[in-house]
């Protein structure tokens, strides 16, 4: 059996001689054709004396992005994949290992003889007429170094023209007279340079805006842009008008007349073709379905237009996704048709196709780090789509979990958890007072219950009740709230052993950890996000949540701890404090392949009025996987406090008032699934007031010497289902003073194998840490 040292040292090999595979991946010449080269890439150079430095450097680079082909990819200046490739030699069948690395991790050389040079200058030429730079030159020419090569283009850029004046549609039509009227907020500006991707831009946003008044038959290419460039100095004219070809049926604003919704749709076979007595006639739609699955309101909510309405793209939309955002559908079609009664109308038709009404979803997790915590959870859910008739989503949970160590300081005091959970969500707010706003996505109703049961082998076990009411809602993609009006948490321990309760004489605050907690009262969440948007190259995360326990109560009773009024309801203290926690992502694409991702957390909680600390549970704590990843979870702080040796070997986990959390982390993929990482975390706890058992934990203004600090380098596998992350770290600086110092990098040896034992951290754990 190896061990655990001996594994850490194994691991650190492993990874070390993958990082020197790479290192060594370079664009190898060796292999190419007889008389070809190896295509290194190409560089754009724009001539032109009136473009300021920034804007000729975009220019430059939008240039560059259009030649082709693109050359091997490049990691730190080398050429991992082209390496792979020449590694893997010819595979004599289309299966196997060889295969795999040559055509799956490896690419082929890209060859000079596959660059047309010509054609290259050609698409140069067209972008930047395309800008407005008419008449302008391009030429290229190609640089030799041994078996490489790379291609130098020069693009002398013409005088831009500008925009002199816009012509809009002039005539009396409907039409002409709709798009008139949007010239206010025009893209086409007298003065700007001309970009015919800016026509374009334009014509779409007048279709948009059209869509809204009724056409839905018009569309961009109905719309003809005469330019002018005869004016002279370099000043064209634009004439926008109405192709003569536009059909009749796209001039026209169109209205919307049945409305029908299928809410049982099988995509198999025709189930459109229900008989009218299965039709339920409710408000101004019609409901086919033979089994009445829903109640009809479930759909009154979802729909946005209205028996005589002009056809409204905003509203087309707000309804498709307010289908899709009941969870209770699998496929959401629409199709619009026009009526054969009633000219320029539409009959509206919604086909619903049904996901399975009750599911089981099973999961199951593991993790283990090298300070010795090995650890495995289960859950099972089970869940209803429709529990009422009205789309609610009814869900029932069991769950179950152990973290043990099988060797280190904490050995013996294992964590088993074991609880449940039922839930019921109502697509709608159930409130006495009426609100349904124009979100694309359906306001919801959360009530929740659930049990959990901690058991601390040979120290203690705590069962946590927790039950709550709240709100949730989305303003738009990117903005989430939630609104737990009630959030209620009572915790109760039993089976304290003797051991523990010698640990609390010998530290009083461990005595914290087994009190009983009554904790009630309101908490709020708010999320933005715009992390999902690929093509931003600065995107951001964002989350702050609020919770006040007891500050209602603690008013109207006039609990004051200090004052020994203590008030207690089922002859327990009920906790009463206000606390905030932000989390602050920023994220900034480096390259295709490569970002550089931090975090900030900030936090703070203060009791007051029935308590003098916040319920254990509600502190702050750092450290683990996912947060300092070269220390132990919840073992560092509050501020310079340094556990004191235990004959026993437990090790308590230590909390905080407040909370401060740094992190970075350069990210950049290898090859295939696999991707690399290179980390530091920096953070620590206090608390607001001084406490004796806990001497150097209180917050002060040297907090920033106070910081642990911890370093890293780590894989990451992309499994399409999900992301295994495995990190290597080790401390650099603890918060405490050693010998004189904080830094513990300080006359180290690295190849030690009781350093190795003593400082890297080994973790394995599921999904990105932020």
């Amino acid at each position: 059996m190896i061990s655990r040292p001996d594994m850490k040292i194994t691991y650190l090999k492993s990874f070390l001689v993958l990082i020197s595979l790479f290192m060594v991946g370079c664009g190898n010449t060796k292999f190419l054709p007889k008389g070809d080269l190896l295509y290194i890439g190409g560089k754009v150079k724009v001539e032109d004396s009136t473009l300021n430095r920034k804007m000729k450097k975009q220019l430059q680079s939008e240039l560059a992005d259009l030649l082709r082909p693109k050359p091997n990819k490049k990691i730190l200046g080398l050429r991992p994949k082209l390496f792979f490739y020449n590694l893997a030699g010819e595979p004599t069948k289309d299966k196997g290992f060889r295969y795999w690395l040559r055509n799956k991790v490896g690419e082929p050389p890209v060859l000079f003889s596959q660059v047309d040079l010509e054609h290259n200058e050609a698409v140069l030429r067209n972008y930047v007429e395309n800008k407005g730079f008419f008449k302008s030159k391009t030429k290229s020419d190609s640089t030799r170094h041994g078996k490489r090569v790379k291609v130098g283009y020069t693009v002398a850029l013409a005088k831009q023209y500008k925009i002199k004046e816009v012509f809009w549609p002039e005539d009396s039509t409907a039409l002409s007279q709709s798009i008139s009227k949007l010239k206010r907020r025009s893209l086409l500006v007298p003065g700007r340079p001309y970009d015919l991707e800016t026509i374009k831009l334009e014509r779409e946003r007048i279709d948009a805006r059209l869509k809204e008044k009724g056409y839905y038959f018009f569309n961009p290419d109905y719309i003809l842009a005469q330019v002018d460039s005869t004016k002279g100095n370099y000043e064209l004219s634009i004439r926008l008008k109405i192709k003569n070809e536009t059909p009749s049926k796209a001039k026209q604003p169109y209205k919307i007349n049945d409305i029908v919704v299928y809410p049982n749709y099988s995509i198999i076979g025709d189930s459109t073709v229900y008989k009218r007595k299965h039709a339920i006639q409710y408000d101004d739609f019609t409901i086919i379905d033979t089994t009445q699955t829903f109640n009809p309101r479930v759909f009154s909510r979802a729909l946005y237009f209205k028996k005589g309405d002009f056809y409204n793209r905003k509203n087309h939309n707000l309804s498709l996704n307010r289908f899709v955002n009941l969870g209770t559908f699998k496929f959401v079609k629409n199709e619009f048709r026009v009526d054969d009664t009633i000219p320029n109308t539409l009959n509206a038709y919604y086909y619903l196709t049904l996901l399975p009404k009750k599911f089981i979803r099973l999961e199951l997790g593991a993790n283990t780090n090298s300070a010795g915590y090995t650890g495995t959870d289960l859950k099972i859910n089970w869940s209803n789509r429709n529990f009422f008739g009205g789309a609610e989503l009814f869900s029932l949970s069991l769950f179950g979990g152990a973290d043990f160590q099988i060797s280190g300081n904490n050995g013996g005091y294992n964590l088993y958890t074991f609880g449940g959970e039922a839930s019921l969500i109502w697509p709608r707010l159930v409130a006495p007072f009426h609100w349904d706003g124009s979100s694309q996505f359906v306001p919801k109703t959360k009530v929740a219950v659930s049990y959990q049961l901690q058991s601390r082998a040979q120290l203690y076990t705590l069962n946590s009740f927790k039950s709550s009411f709240g709100y949730l809602w989305k303003e738009n993609a990117n903005t989430e709230h939630e609104l737990k009006v009630l959030d209620v948490t009572f915790v109760s321990a039993s089976k304290v052993t003797a051991l523990y309760r010698e640990e609390i004489a010998q530290n009083p605050s461990l005595a914290k950890v087994i009190e009983k907690q009554f904790i009630f009262g309101p908490t709020y969440s708010y999320t933005f996000t715009n992390t999902n948007s690929k093509r931003k190259k600065n995107t951001f995360y964002f989350n702050a949540e609020l919770d006040l326990a007891g500050n209602i109560t603690g008013l109207v009773t006039g609990a004051n701890i200090k004052k020994g009024d203590t008030i207690k309801i089922f002859d327990v203290p009920f906790s009463q404090y206000a606390k905030i926690k932000t989390d602050l992502r920023y994220y900034l694409k480096l390259g295709k392949d490569s970002k550089l991702a931090t975090r900030l957390i900030l936090g703070a909680g203060y009791a007051y009025g029935n308590n003098t600390e916040m319920p254990y549970s509600k502190q702050f704590v750092i450290g683990g996987a996912n947060s300092l990843r070269a220390f132990r979870a919840q073992s560092i702080g509050p501020g310079t406090f340094q556990a004191p040796p235990n004959a026993s070997g437990f090790l308590p986990d230590e909390t905080g008032d407040m909370k401060i959390e740094i992190n970075a982390e350069y990210r950049a993929k290898l090859f295939s699934i696999v991707e690399g990482a290179l980390f530091v975390d920096a953070g620590n706890v206090w608390l607001l007031n001084p406490k004796a058992s806990k001497p150097g934990g209180e917050f002060s203004h040297d907090f920033l010497k106070q910081m642990a600090v911890g370093t890293g380098a780590g894989l990451r596998f992309d499994l399409s289902f999900l992301t295994l992350r495995t990190d290597f770290a080790f401390p650099i600086r603890q918060p405490y003073s050693v010998n004189g110092s904080n830094w513990i990098l300080k006359d180290v040896n690295f190849a030690s194998r009781d350093w190795i034992k003593n400082n890297l951290i080994f973790n394995i754990a599921i999904g990105y840490p932020f």
